[in-house]
């Protein structure tokens, strides 16, 4: 399993529990963002830089991505690509994204855009909480437990 952090979004305290499981691990650990991001000097851990642009990132990690790898988004429509690729997708929240719900998430995610388009305010994501952390935590755990019996 490879680790793909779609990292230009994502906060610094998941990182840090990304950097921490890739050191216990072993496992590969790429971020992938569209500016230079340091991250700790170790062989399994990597910065990729992409161009500046729109999903540039996005494009980059669905090109790289394998069966069997875990991609750390908050992004539905790349979480979709994973998923289609059958490869973990997992939100900064916690959330897994699967095949089970990726469609109905996706087509939420749609609705909603939407609605910004015409002009109705939807409101922002809640900011993260302490309980979020936990629940990304925990998942990532299970998932790289899981991981490691196969």
């Amino acid at each position: 399993m490879h680790i793909w952090v779609d990292a230009d979004a994502c906060p610094g305290f998941i990182k840090d529990i990304l950097f921490r499981a890739a050191e216990r691990t072993g496992l590969p650990l790429t971020l992938v963002a569209n500016q230079y991001l340091r991250v700790p000097g170790l062989p399994n851990i990597r910065m990729t830089q992409v161009p500046s642009g729109f999903d540039e990132a996005d494009k980059y990690i669905v090109a790289n991505v394998q069966a069997g790898d875990l991609v750390i988004t908050a992004d539905i429509p790349l979480a979709a690509e994973v998923v289609a690729r059958d490869a973990h997708a997992l939100s900064p929240k916690g959330e897994l994204y699967g095949k089970e719900n990726i469609r109905e998430l996706l087509d939420l995610r749609n609705f909603m855009d939407t609605l910004r388009s015409t002009g109705v305010d939807t409101g922002g994501p809640a900011p993260f909480s302490a309980a979020d952390r936990q629940s990304f935590a925990n998942r990532l755990d299970r998932l790289l437990r899981a991981q490691k019996r196969l």
